[in-house]
């Protein structure tokens, strides 16, 4: 069983989500509390990818065409950290 803990950054983000949004985030944690990243990377729609660059060591799944989650797993098969959810930008704030 995966735990999924969220930043304060993420966790004010998700309190502006549409719900629509928050719903498709709900169900990506469940798929991550029973079967981890891997589970992720078997649903073709979250498009789970690892990322580069400035955020070289996280992951990102996608919610929809717009918002995405940004996330690090933290120890092997225990944690998975959501740094960020929103729409469509990379760059570190």
């Amino acid at each position: 069983m995966w735990e999924v803990y969220e930043t304060r950054t993420a966790a004010k983000q998700l309190d502006a989500l549409p719900l629509e949004i928050l719903k498709r985030y709900e169900k990506w944690k469940d798929v991550v509390r029973v079967s981890g990243p891997a589970g992720l990377r078997r649903i073709r729609g979250f498009n789970d990818e690892a990322l580069a660059g400035e955020w070289d060591g996280h992951r990102s799944s996608r919610l929809n065409q717009q918002y995405h989650v940004i996330y690090q797993i933290v120890r092997d098969t225990v944690c998975v950290q959501v740094v960020r959810v929103s729409a469509h930008d990379c760059r570190r704030k």
